[in-house]
């Protein structure tokens, strides 16, 4: 097979950042996704339908010239979030909500503490029809940092879908085989994304032979044995799991700092990543579904009509990525060669 052409992909959880970022990472997804769930987690974040839509216009702004592209978006949920925030913002299009513990990722720190405070505003979320988007670890400092999903899963996960039984769940980049199995058990209203680097990577990726900042992302790398369990569900094609890259751009030198930030800026090269590992995998004839399609029936929305071509061609990603005023951010992977790049996008059947 030297070609592969997919129904157009859609990216269920990538952070665009905001201002000078934006004209980096908004035409890098719109290159060859038709929408993307717009992370909300700014400086300050984003809380209201107000603050949703004026964000979307900045993203819209920054798409490139004839670019149809759709942002997604999304509320961060603090505990001053209300029921009426959630009506408003379903009103204005607003899809989901994200739920981070305080402290767990990047700009997080306005998020959320005591989380069965916020019961009211999911029964709200549950009769609106919009989803909630959870970070799932702990943040307690007694916690080994490689057993917060599975923490997360019993204390609080678990809770929240048996209280909340048709409310549509969706636990973002899984990296555990207990984050799998849960959602494997959850029903048809639970499911889970899955990023590039918790296919490709595991710790060692991290760890062995030096600390490789471009890598540190949250949830960590964790284990091989996790690392396959996630492959494992890709090769399944279970209908739960979907693309979501969790792209997160940072610049080099906040990267390769005594205290880097976590993310992997993966948008430069997503299809094509995924379609490394689904080759790897021997079940590229499942990637459709994976990136395509799973995603769009969860969320309840139609699936894109137009096409993607990837072309088997060996290529390197690039060692930097230069912004507009000349910071530099390295990709994922880069300097890697991939063996599958886009050929064309948008195409009609």
């Amino acid at each position: 097979m030297q070609t592969l052409t997919l129904r157009t992909p859609d990216d269920w959880h990538l952070h665009f950042r905001d201002d000078d970022m934006l004209p980096e990472t908004v035409p890098a997804t719109a290159r060859c996704f038709a929408r993307a769930i717009a992370m909300p987690n700014l400086v300050p974040p984003v809380t209201n339908a107000d603050q949703a839509m004026a964000y979307r216009q900045r993203i819209l702004d920054a798409r490139p010239q004839g670019s149809t592209f759709e942002p997604l978006m999304t509320l961060y949920l603090t505990n001053q979030t209300t029921p009426q925030d959630i009506v408003d913002a379903k009103a204005r299009g607003v899809v989901a909500c994200k739920l981070y513990p305080a402290g767990a990722t990047t700009n997080s720190d306005a998020a959320v503490s005591g989380i069965e405070a916020l019961y009211p505003v999911f029964e709200t979320m549950q009769r609106e029809g919009v989803l909630l988007l959870i970070h799932g670890e702990v943040t307690d400092s007694h916690i080994d940092i490689f057993d917060r999903e599975k923490a997360f899963i019993d204390t609080h996960m678990a809770p929240i879908v048996a209280a909340f039984p048709t409310l549509k769940v969706v636990f973002e980049h899984i990296t555990t085989a207990d984050a799998a199995d849960f959602v494997k058990a959850g029903g048809s209203n639970v499911a889970a994304t899955i990023t590039p680097q918790h296919l490709l990577l595991n710790r060692n990726d991290l760890l062995v032979g030096g600390v490789r900042p471009h890598n540190y992302c949250l949830p960590v790398l964790k284990r091989n044995t996790h690392q396959q369990a996630l492959r494992d569900v890709v090769v399944s094609g279970n209908k739960q799991f979907f693309l979501g890259t969790d792209s997160a751009p940072h610049p080099r030198h906040k990267k390769e700092n005594a205290c880097g930030c976590a993310g992997c800026y993966s948008a430069w090269s997503a299809i094509e990543l995924y379609a490394q590992v689904f080759d790897e995998l021997g079940v590229l004839d499942k990637l459709e579904a994976f990136a395509s399609e799973n995603g769009a029936d969860f969320y309840g929305l139609e699936r894109n009509t137009t096409t993607i071509t990837l072309q088997r061609t060996a290529w390197q990603v690039p060692e930097k990525v230069t912004l507009a005023d000349g910071t530099d951010m390295v990709p994922f992977f880069a300097g890697n060669t991939l063996q599958w790049k886009l050929q064309s996008a948008f195409d009609t059947p």
